[in-house]
């Protein structure tokens, strides 16, 4: 088969509205020669671009028509590509926590790569460097999720409430992950008080 074959080959089992790079097709022929498939699949319209070398195969919901995929989802992929670790921001983790309802206008997240703005589709998305390991560790976790929210909240917001609605939101697992995670002593030790049912306020 020939490199077009190849990919177009792949594509038809992978699926819709999952997003995917031209990386996943270079073992199929050189750079020039898969992003030359790629553009021919665009405008064939089996595939639909949603960021600079992310792709689609189109989702069409009864509903709502076309479904583009997950924001989260395209990131990890963009991040992936450049071999960047990606966490998302506190504000937003805080936001899916329930602790707050604040709704950042944009979304943010942390990055092991460079600072930059991306766009996906007709959102702007800012990634924001960190040199901190602590603060992207268990990246794409429900824990880590939990980790970045605090971070975030800080030592002053460090509640009881707080610290209930995020074990609300992780299961047995996942919250023993969050309590082993490297951290912070102001939250080692609200975590720890929590625990042991002496965090009252």
């Amino acid at each position: 088969m020939s490199v077009s074959e190849h990919i177009k080959s792949r594509i038809s089992k992978l699926k819709k509205g999952e997003p995917f790079s031209t990386g996943s097709f270079l073992s199929f022929g050189s750079r020039s020669a898969v992003d030359k498939a790629i553009s021919r699949l665009v405008e064939e319209g089996v595939i639909e671009r949603v960021a600079r070398g992310v792709f689609v195969r189109p989702k069409e919901s009864r509903f709502v028509g076309k479904v583009m995929p997950d924001v989260s989802r395209v990131v990890e992929v963009i991040a992936k590509g450049h071999g960047e670790t990606i966490q998302v921001h506190g504000a937003e983790a805080a936001r899916r926590f329930k602790i707050s309802t604040q709704v950042p206008t944009r979304p943010v997240y942390y990055t092991s790569g460079p600072s930059r703005e991306i766009q996906i589709g007709n959102l702007k998305v800012k990634l924001m460097h960190t040199s901190s390991h602590r603060k992207l560790q268990l990246a794409g976790k429900k824990a880590g999720l939990a980790l970045s929210a605090l971070w975030y909240l800080g030592k002053e917001q460090m509640s009881a409430r707080t610290i209930q609605l995020i074990r609300e939101g992780l299961n047995e697992h996942e919250f023993d992950q969050l309590i082993a995670a490297s951290k912070p002593a102001w939250m080692t030790e609200a975590l720890h008080d929590y625990c042991d049912g002496k965090l009252y306020a």
